[in-house]
């Protein structure tokens, strides 16, 4: 009975840990946060958005392409290729394996909590001062899942992907060069926060929570995908939002 267990366990997490399980399941976190935020800014002059996804909008915005429309497009047809690629899994998708995806998601953003409880004053300071308890409910819901989508997809995907495949060449070996892509990605992480003019006032305890908010996502992504990382970053951002919302 263990040893079935124990296999079962490992397929899970053999199969879950693939291209196509993590587009699959951040695919609901890409249309929940643009949905929400029509639904939520209607006649907005200025809509909100996460920093990441307005610097991807604003490239699109900026070649003279609808922006909402051309993600929507890129979505697609990187689904497809994805699709595609990945159509011998697709026979035999498992559709139960989705809510244990996001079970999953949700332990580690706790595990994330409590480790950041070490650092509770600075999140009760930042919660009380954070501007996005100026807005609504739904905005602040949907930027938190637009955070657990495009930050992912930028720090996670982009940024370690990219600086792993520059460090393992450096390095000569493997587990050195994305050692140091997860720790440079996380300091890096943690120092856009303080950029441009709606940064935040660099503290060292800011600064060190958000590295190691950065590092424990990096890992995740580097052992689980981007699907999980994404979803336990939004879940993550959700539950500060409740428990720490004045």
């Amino acid at each position: 009975m263990q040893e079935e267990s124990a296999s079962t366990f490992k397929g899970y997490f053999k199969t879950t840990n693939t291209l196509l399980y993590s587009f699959l399941v951040s695919l609901p976190l890409f249309l929940l946060y643009e949905v929400l935020i029509i639904i939520s800014q209607p006649e907005a002059q200025q809509i909100v958005r996460i920093s990441v996804d307005v610097w991807i909008k604003s490239l699109f915005t900026y070649v003279g392409v609808n922006a909402v429309s051309f993600s929507l497009l890129l979505i697609a047809v990187a689904g497809v290729g994805i699709l595609v690629k990945e159509r011998e899994r697709l026979k035999s998708l498992r559709f139960s394996y989705f809510p244990l995806l996001l079970l999953e998601a949700t332990l580690y953003a706790v595990v994330v909590a409590f480790i950041s409880n070490f650092l509770v004053s600075l999140v009760v300071n930042m919660q009380s001062s954070d501007p996005i308890h100026s807005l609504s409910i739904i905005q602040q819901f949907a930027l938190s899942l637009g955070a657990g989508l495009y930050e992912e997809l930028f720090f996670r995907v982009i940024l370690v992907s990219a600086l792993s495949f520059v460090l393992v060449k450096i390095f000569k070996k493997e587990w050195a060069g994305i050692t140091a892509a997860v720790l440079l990605a996380a300091l890096l992480f943690s120092a856009v926060h303080y950029l441009g003019s709606m940064g935040d006032a660099f503290t060292l305890r800011s600064f060190l929570f958000r590295f190691t908010f950065g590092l424990i996502l990096n890992g995740i992504y580097v052992w689980r995908g981007f699907g999980v990382a994404a979803w336990t970053h939004a879940i993550y951002d959700i539950m500060v939002l409740v428990l720490f919302s004045p």
